[in-house]
């Protein structure tokens, strides 16, 4: 069994719900990509991105985000060391290899921009220095509905550096059958061990930037980029930044199916994880904004010509 394979079954050995859910996160390990899990509470969001932890051996931070979590209770604080009358910087719960930020909205923007520069850049500017996080590193965070009390929606530039956005819904009866009996989150999560390690995860990346991606499909991207760009209903489009995720996405997506080019279905079966997040309807009424942008992105899908 290949080491892609190995780390899908151990996820879906504690994660008993949606399989493409566990495909997809994986697709964003191995696309260097953060990822925002958005759905009702108590379909797994959390047990997913424990999951994924426990399978990688490297180092995990958790943040359970509230509305009184300040920015340096994420990246970390200069304290005062009295024997050396110096000041030293204290890490924060940021520099890890998988960082797990739950429930993201509940914490207040200025909080939540406290993320950007590590998603962004990889680092951490405090105290007038530029720290370095460790590779690899990708943030899985977690957020229920904006409709509910006290949470705070992510601004456009803190939701471009997520690579996908998606829900997990809820599970079949057989699946929900088998969590009622094996309860796996208290059980088998605990007992879950690693199937590879940091430098494993680094490789594996190496390979999917080795990806071919033919010129056609390219252009695909970029079709479909500038029809959103150019869509009546769209206020804004997907960004060049979102053009770079969509083919990213699909290098990983043809790497787990170990293949050493992308097809066009690749880039299809991610369009709406990675782009209904970053397009902004005009007047999306009443209805749900992501439900609008779906709606828009799989008629674009529609319209524009894939390649064969």
């Amino acid at each position: 069994m290949g080491k892609i394979a190995a780390l899908k079954r151990n996820i879906r050995s504690v994660y008993l719900g949606n399989a493409s859910a566990v495909d997809r996160l994986v697709v964003c390990l191995l696309a260097r990509g953060h990822v925002l899990f958005e759905d009702v509470p108590g379909v797994g969001k959390t047990v997913l991105a424990q999951a994924l932890a426990r399978s990688v051996k490297c180092s995990f931070g958790r943040i359970q985000c509230t509305p009184d979590l300040l920015p340096s209770d994420i990246t970390g604080v200069a304290l005062y060391q009295r024997d050396s009358g110096e000041f030293k910087f204290r890490r924060g719960p940021v520099f890890a290899n998988i960082v797990l930020a739950d429930e993201i909205t509940r914490a207040t923007p200025r909080t939540q921009s406290a993320l950007l520069e590590a998603m962004a850049e990889g680092t951490v500017s405090a105290e007038g220095e530029v720290h370095r996080l460790p590779s690899p590193f990708i943030v899985v965070a977690t957020q229920n509905p904006h409709e509910f009390e006290g949470t705070y929606l992510l601004p456009e530039n803190q939701l471009d550096r997520f690579l996908m956005r998606f829900e997990l819904g809820y599970p079949t009866a057989t699946d929900e059958s088998r969590i009622i009996l094996q309860q796996p989150a208290r059980v088998a999560l605990q007992a879950l061990t690693p199937v590879m390690d940091g430098d494993d995860v680094l490789a594996l990346q190496a390979e999917v930037d080795a990806v071919h991606i033919d010129q056609t499909l390219v252009d695909f991207i970029i079709a479909i980029v500038h029809a959103t760009r150019d869509h009546p209903e769209l206020e804004l489009g997907v960004s060049p930044r979102g053009a770079l995720a969509l083919s990213q996405a699909a290098r990983a997506s043809a790497r787990c199916a170990d293949r050493a080019f992308v097809v066009p279905e690749d880039i299809v079966d991610h369009v709406l994880p990675v782009c209904a997040h970053r397009v902004v309807p005009r007047a999306p009424g009443s209805a749900d904004a992501t439900l609008v942008a779906g709606r828009i992105l799989r008629e674009l899908l529609d319209r524009v010509p894939s390649p064969v």
